[in-house]
Order: C-alpha cells, then sequence, then structure tokens
C-alpha cells in the first residue's frame, strides 16, 4: 500500500497530564475522523513544564507509566498506527528519558527511542536551558518497520544534527519524525529551514508534529507542525493553535525522487580537516 494519509496532531500541553492526555485524544480521533492512518504527537505530548522538578515529579517508569496504556487504547480505538512523539521515562531518582514511542494499530509498542542530542543552550533573550541537567542521552539511532515503509525517529533537538538523520536514511528510511517542542525564539528563524533541509538531503518525507503556545514554567513553542516531502515541498502546515495537519503521502515517491537524484549514493569518505591549519599556497 504505496499511498497512505498521515497527520500531524499540534498541541499545547501544560502539567495537568489528564487535561494534556484527554486533549491528545481529541486531536487523535479528529485525525482518524479524516482518515489518517499514520498519526503522530509532538514532544512531551504527556506533560510539558519549564521546570526540570515538575518533569522529575511527573515521570514514571515505563512499565508504571499513565500514559502510555492511555496511548497504547488510543491507537486500539482508532485503528491508526500512533507515533508518541516522546514522554518522559523515569531511569532513575535523578535522570529522566525522554523517549519516544511508536505504536501499532493494536497499541503494541513497535520501537522506543530515547532522545540522543541534549538542549543545552542560551537562547537569544538570553534565558538558558539546560536539558541534560535532567535527562539522560540516548545513544542508539532507531529506524521502524510500519504497513508503507521504514520509519527514522528522532525528537527535536535531534533536527540540528543531519548526520543522524543521514545514517537513518541510510539504514533504509523513508520518513523521518521529528516531534518537537521547538522553542518560539528559534523556531522563527530555523523550523522550516531545517525541516525542509532534512527532507532534500535525505530524500525522505518529514513529519514534525509540534507543540505550540504558552507552558507552565516560563516555556512558549513554536508550533507550525509540518509534513515536507521528498523534494522539500511543504505538503501540510499549521500555525500557531493546536489543530491536525493531514497529508497523501506516496511512499513510491522517496524511490521516484532517490532514483532520479541519488545522493544517498553518492557520499564519499574524505580525511578531516585539522583545526587551525590549511593547505599551503
Amino acid at each position: 500500500m504505496a499511498i497512505f494519509k498521515a497527520a500531524c496532531v499540534q498541541l499545547n500541553s501544560g502539567n495537568d497530564m489528564t487535561a494534556n492526555l484527554r486533549a491528545a485524544g481529541g486531536g487523535v480521533r479528529a485525525a482518524a475522523e479524516q482518515g489518517a492512518q499514520l498519526i503522530m504527537l509532538p514532544e512531551y505530548a504527556a506533560l510539558l513544564d519549564g521546570s526540570g522538578r515538575v518533569m522529575r515529579e511527573n515521570s514514571y517508569p515505563e512499565d508504571q507509566h499513565p500514559a502510555l496504556p492511555v496511548f497504547q487504547a488510543l491507537a486500539r480505538e482508532t485503528q491508526a498506527w500512533l507515533l508518541v512523539g516522546s514522554i518522559t521515562v523515569k531511569i532513575d531518582n535523578e535522570s529522566m528519558a525522554n523517549r519516544s514511542y511508536l505504536l501499532s494499530s493494536d497499541g503494541t509498542i513497535v520501537a522506543r527511542y530515547d532522545k540522543i542530542h541534549m538542549f543545552d543552550v542560551t537562547l537569544p533573550s538570553g534565558k538558558v536551558i539546560r536539558e541534560s541537567s535532567a535527562y539522560r542521552s540516548g545513544a542508539r539511532a532507531v529506524v521502524a518497520q510500519t504497513p508503507w515503509g521504514t520509519l527514522g525517529m528522532t525528537v527535536c533537538y535531534d533536527l540540528r544534527f543531519p548526520h543522524l538523520y543521514r545514517a537513518l536514511a541510510k539504514a533504509g528510511a523513508m520518513f523521518l519524525a521529528v516531534p518537537s517542542s521547538f522553542q518560539r525564539e528559534t523556531g522563527v528563524a530555523h523550523w522550516h529551514t531545517l525541516l525542509r533541509a532534512r527532507a532534500i538531503e535525505n530524500l525522505s518525507y518529514v513529519f514534525a508534529p509540534a507543540m505550540c503556545g504558552d507552558h507552565p514554567g516560563n516555556r512558549s513553542t513554536y508550533g507550525h507542525s509540518l509534513i515536507v516531502d521528498p523534494w522539500g515541498k511543504i505538503l501540510a502546515e499549521l500555525g500557531t493553535e493546536p489543530g491536525v495537519a493531514i497529508a497523501d503521502i506516496n511512499a513510491d515517491e522517496v524511490m521516484r525522487v532517490r532514483g532520479m537524484l541519488p545522493s544517498l549514493e553518492h557520499d564519499r569518505g574524505f580525511t578531516a580537516p585539522q583545526a587551525g591549519t590549511g593547505e599551503p599556497a
């Protein structure tokens, strides 16, 4: 089945998990009613607060996490494959994993991915975010099989590391998922450009379900969930409010574009430069 409908659900999650799960369920059901067979939620789908303490207090070991069974039941109810952009999974008393899940239409966990790159930055406003102070970085890139082709799993800040996406595409990924809670300050400048670049570089569809609006703990996210085709064309986009972006996806288009412009086959090894040196004249 080469053609299917994919949907990105945009949310404005806060620190009330029950309310967040209710909103996510509404978005997933709305997407399913429009015929979506692969439905994707953003990073921190179950809870988002700028306070690391609040996030720790609302994290749980995977086998005890109250959100995961809710999402599994949603997949079964809608008979859709569901990407849970991420939830916070307790690793120990001090750290969490920012973990993404791919669920099949019967609610089975098909794949897990722990966000590799930690968002340790100083924003233009001077605001400092140190994700590594609360989260343990993942160490393994993940591809997963869906009924329509291979999906590469990433999360938010991973978007700035193109070598990860190259590795996923080289491993067979036709679709690249980038569930995000992208900061508003950086999103205005970089979101569209980076997502289109990852699609163009890797001749892959890119699915980017996003958080939007203001959140507790002085956190603001950009929204603008996107679906981008392998040529870099935006097929669907939302604005700054919750909603559903949906598009028809033709898996055969990936192979057509890769056959026309086979850049994935043209990578070459090279010797890296030594810092501070140059080729003599």
